[in-house]
């Protein structure tokens, strides 16, 4: 098992800014992180550290689950996590949400999270989960400074005519008309 903070602060800032918008359970963050992996490769003078093989961080309720995850930082201290691969060639999160027995979960082929940006994406394959309110598409950007969501059906924010479209699903919230209502009947 491998603690680290600089993976740490990276990689927890990744699944923190995820879980942001379902309000992510905040004791979390004074948990210890521990990291579990196959290999772990440490390159002090670019500031890169490799972790390879079944990646498994835990930090109270979060979990990271990926085949590779590398944690970078620049000259100002921002840092940066991508994790990659994984069962199904998916890196997936999942946190408890604050004061909720619900969870958050996600999932991509490829998970970034840019410290200095305040920003996280996730390409090819994305769906992020939240309760029962979910979003699918080819790309998922969330922008931590604006609180915003972007989801495409192409990489990288492009719209692409392929035919395939983005999906959500959006669940009415308890206490308003639509979730009280009784259900329509055939």
């Amino acid at each position: 098992m491998i603690r680290t903070s600089f993976a740490h602060a990276a990689l927890l800032a990744l699944v923190a800014l995820l879980a942001s918008p379902a309000h992510a359970e905040r004791a979390d963050r004074s948990k210890p992180v521990n990291i579990e992996a196959d290999r772990l490769s440490v390159d002090d003078k670019n500031k890169v550290q490799t972790f390879e093989g079944r990646v498994k961080l835990t930090q109270g309720t979060m979990q990271i689950l990926a085949d590779k995850v590398v944690v970078t930082q620049d000259a100002e201290g921002f840092q940066k996590g991508v994790a990659t691969g994984g069962e199904g060639g998916l890196a997936r999160f999942r946190q408890k949400r604050e004061a909720s027995n619900e969870y958050i979960e996600g999932e991509a082929e490829r998970i970034e999270y840019d410290g200095r940006r305040d920003k996280a994406q996730l390409f090819q394959r994305a769906h992020v989960k939240s309760g029962r309110d979910e979003v699918r598409g080819q790309y998922i950007e969330y922008d931590g400074l604006t609180e915003n969501y972007l989801v495409t059906n192409g990489p990288d924010a492009k719209v692409v005519s392929t035919g395939e479209r983005v999906r959500a699903v959006i669940q009415p919230k308890a206490g308003t008309p639509a979730a009280s209502a009784p259900a329509a009947r055939p």
